[in-house]
């Protein structure tokens, strides 16, 4: 069995939906204006976007947590996005179906935040 490395991805409810009808195995192809997928190295990072993007876009934010095959990352170069922990990867639109395949497991919902009411 190959190693694999932990990442996460914040997500509004719209994203949200269409992992759930791919049965919690695949991230959805890119909208035109959306070139790079970009899943974070650490949770923190995640629930930052989660919780002060989504929710304020979208009325909710979610935070996944999924496995990849580590072999197959190595393709793509973490990019610091801004302080020492803000960390992710740029998977291009057109890579993404073939990242999907490198997914070892499901894609699970680890966090959740709701505008109030």
């Amino acid at each position: 069995m190959s190693k694999t490395t932990t990442l996460w991805r914040p997500t509004g409810p719209e994203e949200l939906a269409l992992v759930e009808a791919s049965d919690w195995t695949a991230w959805p192809p890119r909208l035109p204006e959306q070139p790079i997928f970009y899943p974070v190295l650490n949770e923190d990072y995640a629930v930052r976007i989660a919780r002060d993007w989504n929710v304020p876009a979208s009325g909710s934010g979610h935070v996944t947590r999924f496995e990849v095959d580590t072999d197959f990352l190595e393709r793509y170069p973490v990019r610091r996005a801004g302080g020492e922990t803000i960390l992710e990867l740029w998977v291009p639109a057109e890579e993404l179906e073939e990242f999907n395949r490198h997914i070892v497991g499901r894609i699970e919902v680890v966090r959740e935040f709701h505008a109030e009411a």
